[in-house]
């Protein structure tokens, strides 16, 4: 994980800052007060950073080549992309462009967080319908699609910053989890095309027993690694929604349950042999992509009856 911070008051500095660190970009401000701090976390692919501008700032930028959304805590943003004159305040998010399209507005004394992502990530995250999409999964409007989906997307982005990339060293699984976890959550909680091509009708055929076989085996050779759903549908050779068809039919758990469940019980093989003299709960949980261990424990006293630390205790 690396951490980067900025601290200046010069307008100068800020631009070729933000240049670097984002996109290139053109910046205007009042003079009386130019102070920015930025706060830049990154790990495996996903970054999050914490901004606080105390002035006003407009801003004519380049496109970012990832997609970029922005949660609001104090002060404003206005997005004036495209001629746009959309006004975004406290508790609210927006994606500010899409990968591939310059964007400009103005930020008012504004403090907020900027999660980013490659657009693949999208891809990886989708489900969709049996018939497969036409191109690469897009977002087809910038505001959140109501308040509940403003609130969900807020938490996420409020747990990966304060939970996920806390740790001096975050586990890649655990980040390539939260990441996939995040782009779903964003799927579901702003217009793209993953929604539109959920309204096909859906052809269940291939969602039987052998499907099931297919998608197991692949998920518990591939456990200890970031798999989605969409890479478990290419290994059962079958779309992402005929295996959901086929673990709701013959398993009665989705997908991503089941890799939840295997990886419980790799972190409960785990725990059955580890040293609590040299290991530990967070750590064994981290390795199979629990970051929040206890949630963790919860999953795991609901399937075994005791708690992960007795398991890891009676080892010793």
């Amino acid at each position: 994980m690396e951490t980067e911070r900025f601290d200046s008051g010069s307008l100068t500095a800020t631009e070729e800052f933000l240049s670097r660190a984002y996109t290139p970009m053109r910046i205007g401000g009042r003079p009386h007060d130019t102070r920015t701090r930025i706060v830049r976390t990154a790990a495996e692919g996903l970054t999050v950073d914490r901004l606080a501008f105390g002035y006003t700032m407009s801003y004519d930028a380049e496109p970012l080549g990832r997609v970029c959304l922005i949660t609001v805590h104090s002060g404003s943003m206005v997005d004036t992309t495209d001629g746009r004159d959309d006004v975004y305040g406290p508790g609210e998010s927006f994606l500010i462009a899409l990968p591939d399209r310059p964007y400009t507005g103005a930020l008012h004394s504004a403090r907020y967080t900027i999660t980013m992502f490659d657009p693949s990530v999208l891809d990886q995250a989708a489900t969709v319908g049996a018939r497969t999409p036409a191109g690469p999964v897009r977002f087809t409007g910038h505001r959140a699609l109501d308040a509940d989906a403003n609130r969900r997307f807020g938490s996420t982005v409020a747990f990966l910053r304060d939970q996920v990339l806390t740790a001096p060293a975050p586990d890649p699984l655990v980040v390539a989890t939260a990441t996939q976890h995040l782009a779903a959550v964003a799927l579901t909680a702003f217009p793209s095309t993953a929604q539109q091509e959920g309204h096909h009708r859906i052809d269940g055929r291939d969602g039987n027993a052998d499907t099931l076989r297919r998608a197991k085996a692949f998920i518990e050779e591939n456990a200890h690694r970031a798999v989605g759903l969409s890479e478990i549908a290419a290994a059962a050779f079958v779309t992402p929604r005929a295996v959901q068809y086929a673990f709701s039919r013959h398993a009665g758990m989705s997908p991503l349950a089941y890799l939840r469940r295997v990886r419980l019980t790799r972190a409960h093989d785990d725990l059955r042999t580890a040293d609590p003299a040299t290991s530990s709960v967070t750590r064994i949980a981290a390795r199979w992509g629990f970051a929040h261990v206890g949630r963790f424990a919860a999953a795991y006293r609901g399937l075994y009856g005791v708690t992960p630390g007795a398991t890891l205790r009676a080892r010793g």
